[in-house]
């Protein structure tokens, strides 16, 4: 059985440094692809994504196990983020493009399940309509959309995350997955094999994204977007 993050922080508060490894280990690629598709900079992003566990490093001994390491991870995360879209917001600053991502294996989409051009031309086809989408989307959606769909957390800890009511992260969520459905079913069409595997993706919906998508009457929003989304781990 898997140890408990919140276990293995307070382990390495005492000085395991096998616990930190576990920690890191399990939270990196998710941590990174929040980080990266928030602030649309892959310089910003892995200088951030240091910041983060730097700060979680330097405040090892004040953690607390109230919460989920997870929430805590996140609210690190989400702050160190929003600080500096603040301030890259104040001055003028490069719009990084989907080059800067498109080589990081933590970013890249599961492999189909069969490797042919054809279906791995859709997926790429897929994956850009979904980027666009997402860093369409305004700063606080993309915030709530990219927090459900990379860090487990649960509507609550979202809303205790970025600091709002849970009608509001609820509301927030709801609103980017009409987005992306939108812009998604516009790129791919009724008739194309997309829309069939994103059918087929919908059982495997992740559970929160598809209890918001349900709440409001969003039927597949779930699949088409896990299936364009990044691996989960």
């Amino acid at each position: 059985m898997a140890e408990d993050d919140g276990e293995l922080m307070v382990r390495y508060a005492s000085g395991d440094l096998h616990a930190f490894a576990t920690l890191y280990s399990r939270h990196r690629a998710p941590l990174y692809r929040y980080v990266a598709r928030l602030v649309r900079d892959r310089e910003a992003a892995n200088d951030l994504f240091q910041d983060v566990w730097s700060r979680v490093i330097a405040h090892r001994a004040r953690y607390e196990p109230r919460a989920r390491f997870s929430t805590y991870l996140y609210r690190v995360a989400h702050n160190c983020c929003i600080d500096h879209l603040r301030r890259a917001a104040a001055r003028p600053g490069r719009v990084a493009d989907d080059s800067e991502t498109a080589e990081d294996p933590t970013l890249a989409l599961s492999a189909p399940d069969e490797e042919s051009p054809e279906k791995r031309f859709e997926c790429a086809e897929l994956l850009a309509c979904y980027r666009a989408a997402l860093e369409s989307l305004p700063l606080a959606q993309r915030d709530a959309f990219l927090l459900a769909e990379q860090s487990g957390l649960s509507l609550e800890e979202i809303a205790s995350v970025t600091g709002v009511g849970l009608e509001t992260a609820k509301s927030r969520l709801r609103y980017a997955l009409v987005k992306l459905r939108k812009a998604l079913a516009a790129r791919a069409g009724p008739e194309s094999r997309i829309e069939g595997r994103a059918r087929e993706a919908r059982r495997n919906a992740q559970p929160l994204v598809a209890a918001v998508a349900s709440a409001a009457s969003i039927e597949g929003d779930t699949g088409a977007l896990q299936l364009a989304g990044e691996p989960s781990s």
